[in-house]
């Protein structure tokens, strides 16, 4: 199935760009369980309408993206899924969100920036979409291997991949 690109735009750089999302849940630990892609311009919250049969009885985190109380709702009553997001400082009664939900979701961005910056994830110039699809496929198998071997065979921080393996 050919999808074409689209434009969107990146609030945390604030700058537009032409391609594709990359949307991803993944362990506090860091490790990926499941993924998507879609195109630039679709909303991050319509990502939430697949977590519905995929997950259930959790607590996600996700970012200013996610905000949408009418789908946090709907993930609650459909799947007991807690969706917690931060608040926006401008919104009514604004907290800041808890410590550990910070510290998790610091940890989930460092594993997105390991992405971009040691596997090269935006850097891709397959010439169709499955390839598009395999080649970032096969970077995100790779840095979970890179954290299998740290784990079970060297017995090291999963997150640690920029040790040498051998």
């Amino acid at each position: 199935m050919k999808v074409p690109p689209s434009k969107g735009f990146c609030a945390s750089q604030n700058n537009w760009f032409y391609g594709y999302k990359l949307h991803g849940v993944c362990s506090v630990a860091g490790v990926f369980h499941s993924l998507d892609i879609t195109k630039a311009g679709v909303h991050d919250v319509h990502f939430l309408k697949n977590i519905k049969q995929q997950m259930s009885d959790c607590v996600l985190l996700g970012d200013r993206g996610y905000l949408s109380e009418s789908i946090q709702l709907d993930l609650f009553q459909t799947a007991n899924v807690k969706l917690e997001t931060p608040m926006r400082i401008n919104q009514k009664q604004y907290k800041s969100q808890p410590y550990i939900f910070r510290k998790s979701r610091k940890r989930i961005e460092t594993l997105f920036s390991q992405l971009c910056d040691q596997f090269m994830i935006r850097r891709n110039y397959a010439k169709s979409f499955e390839r598009f699809k395999t080649r970032i496929l096969a970077k995100i198998t790779s840095l979970t291997l890179v954290q299998y071997i740290n784990k079970f065979i060297f017995d090291r921080p999963i997150n640690n991949i920029k040790n040498q393996i051998i």
